[in-house]
């Protein structure tokens, strides 16, 4: 299977593909730090995906400007008061939505839960870290086309209900956002089979 993994510096999705024999890259404008430089395309990854066919996209779109958690940066007395970001959001849903709107592909698509204003369409499910064997808890959204949901294979039983906040503690939006190894490691194993 041909498997891209949009907006993804960290190549923890891809490597596990890989892993399982699949012909996999990771897209990202950044350079990757996954430690598989001939496995990265460095490189806007709406033409990477108009000139070459895949069968699963994974995309993990920058949420800077989507997700709920940054309401306050946008939002005052349910009013927009900062023009320039209301904008940056456009932008961001709709490179959201390049990724919803893709035809003839398998289609994962991957944020936080979204601010309203935004209007994404209805997530088809929520993953916690700590489902695939993680310490920690992050609530991710999955959006998903032409793919079963993704079902959790290994609870951390210790932190299911006073789990870490993984974005309390990372520092960096980098940091914040790279896939979990298990939610990566669950990814290929159930849809990359």
């Amino acid at each position: 299977m041909r498997v891209l993994v949009a907006c993804e510096e960290s190549q923890r999705v891809m490597v596990e593909f890989r892993k399982l024999g699949h012909t996999a890259f990771s897209c990202d404008l950044k350079d990757c730090s996954g430690g598989f430089p001939q496995y990265h395309i460095k490189a806007d990854v709406r033409s990477v995906i108009e000139y070459n066919s895949f069968d699963l996209i994974i995309a993990h779109p920058p949420c800077t400007y989507l997700a709920k958690s940054g309401s306050c940066n946008l939002i005052r007395d349910g009013k927009v008061f900062n023009s320039q970001r209301y904008d940056e959001m456009l932008k961001a849903r709709d490179f959201f939505m390049y990724f919803y709107n893709l035809e003839g592909v398998k289609v994962c698509i991957e944020n936080p839960v979204a601010m309203a204003i935004c209007q994404l369409p209805a997530y088809s499910q929520v993953i916690q870290p700590f489902q695939f064997g993680e310490d920690y808890s992050k609530q991710t959204c999955l959006w998903l086309k032409g793919l079963p949901l993704l079902i959790p294979d290994c609870y951390a039983e210790s932190k299911r209900r006073f789990g870490k906040s993984w974005c309390a503690e990372m520092c960096s939006a980098t940091d914040r956002s790279k896939t979990f190894p298990g939610v990566a490691r669950a990814m290929a194993m159930q849809w990359g089979r």
